[in-house]
């Protein structure tokens, strides 16, 4: 069974009117879409105020005329202001909301002809949105004499993935975007991918808070700064990039440092502050090391982030600051929650959008495109071309691929790395030699290093990029037991400590194979760790 045609549209007070017969002379376009023979419409729902209530009458009688097949229904619709954006919206909203939609059993045609500017766009914005599920349908008059002709239609469909080239533009868009935050580099891991996917996407179409979790060197930082600017290059924020550690601030300073102050605040305030947050008006807003607030900064912070409104220390006059947040944290805030030092209500409002981003050990796919990154960036600063030879390409990518090089500072130990060596080449190539006294130099650094670090850490040695994969409620555990095992002795002695409590409850305890049981469930087992340990 054929679908019926159904036609949405605003009466037009203006060019739809005519009372006397020479009405039929002029092109009226509600009127001339129910005149073309290959449109014929089921029905027609008019939309008017009651004030053009005669005008309405006269159109329903005409389509009556040029159509009987057609039936017109009324639907009062109520503005003071056809020229006013929200009043309009509002009453055409209310009609979408309340109108019972059959898509399965009708197709439906909004008439964006008539009506103010102020109308179209309305009509436009929720058959964009889907509040009204129909295709746009717009009439032109004849563009011959006779008049009474019933002119042209043209029907538009939002579904812009059925406009190819559209479609295409879009996804190359989207590529960029993500390329953009990847700096440009040719990420190979596929789970590291999908998150700038999606992160990208996030940044382009929502304008709250932004959690960014991981281990210290992750990139955090250099994310938060390349949102704000493909933000800017898409034209969403007008103001600046504005980043604070937390972690480097305490008491008075951080109050003053984020909110600003009045002269005479506080011994030492000889001048009035605005403060990081009305700097950031606009713009972006990272906070790393968000975890580090203190308490009377966290309460000011949330209701900055609700009421865009804060109070600088010493006045009496709150301030306005409309910025968009991002936070940073290698610390577990639920933790730091249970712990009393994270409030609940603010991790709740800045943990929207949550994304962890992995250390370098979770994707040593990537290693390789960013060691030529950095090379490109030393070249960029010094203006000099530097290469690693065969051999020494060779040995550093084994070494740096090997579950052996922990990577703990991730990003910028290899940053690190590669500017050393590079600083240290003679004619622009990387030796061997210098591959490896580098990696002499990182394996006594990362040795030097407490043998607990934290969990990030910890997985990464033990398991390499597998680390990864382990959901967050089993990281904790994991890393606390191998933390045990590298200061155990043996299995046994291992496995006592752990169960020291549970063991008490059984007739026959197994200690050690209970250990080695979990640890077989990671792919992991105690020769490995021990021998981690010995390292």
């Amino acid at each position: 069974m054929a679908k019926k045609r159904v036609i949405i549209g605003l009466l037009g007070t203006t060019i739809d009117a005519g009372v006397a017969a020479s009405r039929w002379e002029t092109w009226r376009p509600t009127v001339s879409l129910c005149q073309h023979e290959d449109l014929l419409v089921d029905r027609f729902e008019l939309l008017s105020q009651q004030k053009f209530a005669a005008l309405r009458k006269t159109i329903e009688a005409d389509i009556a005329t040029v159509s009987p097949e057609t039936k017109v229904r009324h639907h009062p619709i109520e503005f003071d202001d056809a020229w006013d954006f929200e009043s309009v919206y509002a009453a055409l909203h209310d009609f979408a909301a309340g109108y019972p939609f059959e898509p399965e059993r009708e197709d439906y045609y909004l008439h964006i002809t008539t009506g103010t500017h102020v109308a179209q766009i309305c009509l436009f914005l929720l058959a964009e949105s889907r509040h009204i599920p129909a295709r746009l349908i717009q009439t032109s008059p004849p563009t011959r004499s006779r008049h009474q002709d019933a002119g042209g239609y043209r029907v538009i469909d939002l579904d812009l993935s059925k406009y190819d080239r559209i479609a295409q533009r879009f996804d190359q868009e989207r590529r960029e975007g993500q390329s953009y935050l990847k700096a440009g580099i040719d990420t190979k891991n596929a789970a590291f991918n999908r998150l700038m996917e999606r992160i990208e996407h996030v940044a382009l179409h929502s304008r709250d808070p932004i959690l960014l979790t991981g281990p210290t060197g992750a990139g955090k930082s250099k994310l938060a700064r390349r949102i704000y600017e493909l933000k800017k290059q898409r034209r969403q924020v007008s103001g600046k990039f504005i980043e604070l550690n937390c972690a480097t601030l305490r008491g008075d300073a951080a109050m003053s440092a984020l909110f600003g102050h009045k002269k005479g605040a506080f011994t030492g305030a000889v001048s009035d502050r605005p403060g990081l947050l009305r700097e950031a008006d606009g713009g972006l807003l990272m906070l790393d090391e968000v975890a580090e607030l203190g308490s009377d900064e966290q309460a000011m912070l949330l209701r900055a982030i609700e009421d865009k409104v804060f109070l600088p220390l010493g006045s009496d006059k709150e301030a306005r600051s409309d910025f968009q947040l991002i936070c940073g944290t290698n610390r577990d805030l639920r933790e730091a929650v249970r712990a009393g030092e994270f409030r609940e209500d603010l991790l709740a409002r800045i943990n929207l959008w949550l994304f962890r981003l992995p250390g370098l050990a979770e994707r040593r796919e990537d290693i390789e495109p960013n060691v030529a990154f950095e090379l490109a960036q030393i070249a960029a600063r010094t203006g000099a071309q530097v290469r690693f030879n065969h051999e020494a390409a060779a040995r550093f990518r084994s070494f740096a691929l090997s579950d052996e090089a922990a990577w703990s500072g991730n990003f910028r130990d290899l940053s690190a790395a590669i500017t050393r060596m590079a600083t240290l080449t003679v004619g622009g190539r990387i030796t061997a030699e210098i591959v490896d006294d580098e990696v002499a130099r990182l394996r006594a650094g990362w040795s030097a290093k407490s043998p607990g670090g934290d969990d990030d850490q910890v997985l990464a040695a033990a398991l390499g990029r597998k680390a990864g994969e382990i959901d967050l409620f089993d990281r904790v555990q994991l890393a606390a037991v191998i933390r045990l095992c590298r200061a155990s002795q043996s299995l046994s002695d291992a496995g006592r400590a752990l169960f020291a409590v549970s063991r008490q409850k059984r007739s026959v305890a197994n200690d050690a194979d209970r250990l080695r049981k979990y640890l077989a469930r990671f792919g992991l087992d105690w020769d490995q760790i021990a021998a981690d340990a010995g390292e």
